[in-house]
């Protein structure tokens, strides 16, 4: 067994691989090269596993496909999985070095922006350790997302080269290049039986060179493989130009393919980021058909069996091309029919959506499809009119038949796509379920009701507990008499019936007030950031987006700086208020929602008033790192969405599983959590989703509310007059008082003000907030990833 390996062969492998790979002794090299020692390690002993557990695949697989897979670092997650972490640490200790600092050498594997990304990687675990046949797929970004700098006090973004440190971790696998084809032109042929057959000439060609990063699952009994494409073009450069003279023409070609992997989701803003997005998931989706495709022949042998042995998970609508990607491979390369073709795909295609927002479905416009993806084109174009027909039968003409067609008004609509060919739509929470069945599907729906459902998402909680929060987890175990809940989550309801124990409250705070210690040293590392430990930490860290309301956060904290200030005597809870979230580069709202933030924490920690009472601290480069050292710490979660815009969320199950208490709105997992708590043991406030839908169609008016309530008047004044930097936030104050308030800041402010109030009165006992912690670590159980794995692979998949 790998967790039978001892600390001093450990040491003794990682030595070998310092000469090997760097030919230098342990006592010369570098902590960096340490670290990459100790990575080639444990991959190495995962490749071994791979070896022997690829023998043992099932009947069928599952391809899950993502833009983003959030991973983190892999080093001590996956020398945890395999039961070897404590002879890693012993190994480096013995070697004269700090393993924490080996630890710090690797950098996050920035593939993915958010909760999306996350979810991808905690899915790959789960299914792992599930030991489900599993392969992610996926782009082997060059840069990932960027690096978040704070400069003038605002976002800029820096490239961020994960990949130079984290080799280690991946294997190319050079075998199993493929080529995919962009523009061109197709001309039709029809054979002597009168079928149709595309020829495509005139194309761009690119390699597509898979990357492999192998995942164990927890105990190292099964690995899986989460497969990223790296672009290549196959001409390193044009000779006859570079014997012109001519250098950097000739590499043109290259450099024009390399940037189809270079970053994570170009600015679309333009016409040619738009194209180079549309590159991306044409490139992404064909090297993953092909790829399962030919491993499906390489098997059976037979292609009209596939959807007997394949189920894809398309994670959001970006991978929807694999639809007729694969339409195009069953007919042209294996020479099926249409109805033959169109059978396999729509049996072995399954959607998981992400959004309830209308406007953040994917669109993409037509002209570019025609000119990149001519071939798709064609199909798509049959695919919209067979699927027209079928409406017009159903519908009828009129708005329902329009609305839902996959082509129209220029452009492409991808979600509509998914609805026509995936035997199966889910949404990620009960509530994001309904939502698509009774709004944003429900044509589809009463058509074919039993193609929809819901799967509550779900986080790793080995990583996000056990890991991060060793102390928790020595708790945990002593109280629950071991460590079964790692691979049972739900044994942490038991944990509920010591929720009036004194002393188990109070070791709770005791645990809390060591990861803030810990967080404390983060912040001064990471940002020079002198953190009071004494203090509630209340969290609020997700990606920026108006709808997530980072800015009703602010507004309530000027509040609570102005009532210092008019009472400075005040009975006032001390508390600092923890943001992390990075602004796409493009989305100038949520880019200055971080710039009011950061003059906001400039003003109150400078302010003499607010001393040792309110903090506020903008985390820089918000990465999964930071959020493994925030999490432990918290004590308050925001989850403070505007209701019926929250597809799920992931991080409130993070924090509810670390024990903060959480203050939100009726959206996404919240509802969910609530069903568990109650109003005992969560703060909820705001309107709910038909209520806004009610004030909405009955005058909604924000700068009348804003007038009515003196604080909330006082607080837009505040911040459209400016901080002690000077800077005027009148464009975000404006958009909320004459804008329409899209998202019902005004509106939920006085409520939220309220409820905060509320929760600070009752954690400022600190028995009570220890009795909210032992309540909320209990009731997480439901929302770890491995329940929402077996969902998946029982009613989705048809799987284990």
């Amino acid at each position: 067994m790998i967790s039978q390996i001892s600390r001093e062969e450990i040491r003794s492998a990682i030595e070998d691989k310092l000469c090997a790979a760097f030919s230098i002794s342990s006592a010369e090299a570098t902590d960096e090269q340490i670290f990459e020692a100790t990575a080639i390690v444990i991959r190495e002993l995962m490749s071994r596993l791979l070896a022997v557990s690829s023998t043992r695949k099932g009947d069928k697989e599952v391809h899950y496909m993502s833009m983003e897979f959030l991973m983190g670092r892999s080093l001590m997650k996956n020398a945890y999985n395999l039961g070897v972490s404590e002879a890693v640490v012993g190994a480096l200790e013995d070697m004269g070095r700090n393993a924490a600092d080996i630890f710090e050498e690797e950098p996050d594997a920035g593939l993915g922006n958010g909760g999306l990304g996350r979810l991808a990687a905690c899915y790959m675990d789960s299914m792992a350790t599930e030991n489900l046949p599993a392969t992610g797929y996926s782009i082997c970004y060059e840069l990932g997302i960027f690096k978040q700098k704070f400069v003038g006090g605002r976002q800029t973004e820096v490239a961020d080269n994960w990949r130079t440190s984290a080799e280690s971790w991946l294997i190319p696998r050079y075998e199993d290049v493929v080529e995919v084809r962009f523009g061109g032109q197709v001309s039709p042929h029809w054979d002597n039986y009168g079928h149709y057959h595309a020829e495509h000439t005139g194309y761009t060609a690119v390699t597509a060179l898979p990357r492999d990063m192998l995942i164990a699952g927890y105990g190292g009994k099964n690995i899986n493989t989460l497969r990223l494409w790296d672009a290549k073009s196959p001409d390193s450069l044009d000779m006859y130009l570079f014997s012109e003279g001519k250098y950097v023409q000739s590499m043109e070609q290259r450099t024009m393919v390399e940037v189809i992997t270079k970053v994570l989701y170009p600015a679309d803003d333009h016409k040619e980021g738009k194209l180079l997005r549309l590159k991306q998931q044409y490139f992404f989706v064909s090297a993953s058909a092909q790829d399962i495709v030919r491993k499906h022949m390489r098997r059976w042998g037979d292609i009209r069996s596939f959807s007997r042995h394949h189920v894809i998970q398309i994670n959001d609508t970006h991978p929807t091309m694999i639809i007729p990607e694969l339409m195009r491979i069953f007919m042209d390369e294996h020479g099926l029919g249409w109805d033959d073709a169109w059978e396999l795909v729509k049996n072995s295609v399954a959607y998981t959506n992400h959004t309830v927002m209308s406007e953040a479905l994917e669109k993409w416009p037509q002209e570019l499809f025609q000119q990149l993806l001519p071939r798709l084109w064609e199909i798509m174009c049959e695919i919209n009119r067979r699927w027209c027909d079928f409406l017009a039968v159903k519908f009828g003409a009129g708005d329902r038949l329009g609305r839902n067609l996959i082509i129209r008004d220029g452009q492409v609509h991808m979600a509509n796509l998914c609805l026509a060919s995936c035997y199966m739509v889910n949404g990620v929470s009960r509530l994001h379920g309904e939502i698509l069945k009774n709004d944003l599907f429900h044509d589809i729906y009463t058509v074919w009701p039993e193609r929809f459902t819901h799967v509550t998402n779900g986080i790793d909680h080995r990583r996000w507990l056990a890991q991060i929060n060793p102390g928790l987890h020595g708790l945990v175990t002593e109280l629950l008499g071991g460590d079964d809940y790692l691979t049972k989550p739900e044994e942490l309801a038991k944990l509920a019936k010591f929720a009036d124990d004194e002393t188990v409250r109070a070791q709770m705070n005791e645990i809390k007030k060591a990861n803030k210690l810990r967080f404390a040293e983060f912040a001064k590392r990471n940002d020079n950031f002198t953190l009071n430990t004494d203090a509630m930490m209340d969290v609020q860290v997700k990606r920026l987006h108006e709808y997530k309301r980072q800015l009703l956060c602010a507004l309530n904290i000027i509040a609570l700086q102005q009532r210092l200030h008019d009472d400075p005597n005040m009975d006032f809870v001390p508390r600092t208020y923890v943001f992390g979230a990075k602004a796409a580069a493009g989305y100038k709202a949520a880019k200055r929602i971080i710039e009011l933030l950061l003059s906001l924490a400039n003003d109150v920690n400078n302010d003499p008033v607010c001393k040792d009472k309110l903090q506020v601290y903008f985390v820089e480069n918000y990465r999964v790192t930071a959020a493994e050292a925030i999490v432990p710490a918290a004590d308050v979660s925001e989850q403070i969405s505007t209701a019926g815009k929250e597809a799920s969320g992931t991080g409130c199950m993070k924090l509810m599983m670390n024990g903060a208490v959480t203050i939100g709105t009726l959206d996404g997992a919240n509802v969910e959590m609530y069903e568990r708590l109650g109003d005992e043991n969560m703060f909820l406030f705001g309107l709910h989703t038909d209520e806004i839908a009610h004030w909405r169609a009955h005058g909604y008016d924000p700068n009348g509310m804003a007038q009515a309530d003196r604080e909330l008047y006082s607080v837009c004044m505040r911040a459209m007059n400016g901080f002690a930097d000077g800077k005027s936030y009148s464009d975000l104050i404006s958009n909320l008082l004459f804008g329409g308030d899209p998202y019902m800041v005004t509106a939920d402010f006085r409520p939220y003000a309220d409820c905060q109030q509320r929760l600070y009165e009752r954690i400022s006992d600190p028995s009570e907030r220890g009795r909210l912690a032992v309540m909320n670590t209990a009731q997480s159980g439901f929302f770890a990833a491995d329940r929402a794995i077996a969902q998946y692979a029982r009613e989705i998949w048809h799987i284990g």
